[in-house]
């Protein structure tokens, strides 16, 4: 379930409009049109504010995997050699560095 039907649902059960709940958490209904389809993620604290103005709680909690992650990777990463997880990890830091750039150019609208 993402964050947008988890506010759809939770505003629906209480006989909301998009513009009531706006109105209760004091923010526009275009900012809760946009979080129910999904187009921005809301922090949680914005989530459970949502939440707290329709007289929910939100709960969170964590469950193993099905699959133990970090066994797995540690044998893929022992069979390559040093030069080749060294050749990996400068490739994850390079595409984390542009989804940073993308992320700054975001926030600044360009």
């Amino acid at each position: 379930m993402t964050a947008g039907q988890l506010i759809r649902g939770a505003r629906k059960r209480h006989g909301l409009s998009q513009a009531g709940l706006a109105f209760r958490a004091g923010t526009r209904q275009s900012a809760i049109s946009r979080l129910e389809k999904d187009e921005v993620s809301p922090s949680i604290e914005t989530l459970e504010s949502l939440l707290r103005v329709m007289g929910e709680r939100l709960e969170i909690s964590a469950a193993p995997a099905e699959r133990n992650y970090d066994h797995l990777h540690r044998q893929t990463m022992a069979k390559l050699t040093p030069e080749e997880r060294l050749a990996r990890a400068i490739s994850w830091n390079r595409i984390a560095g542009e989804f940073l750039e993308a992320g700054r150019k975001a926030k600044e609208g360009k």
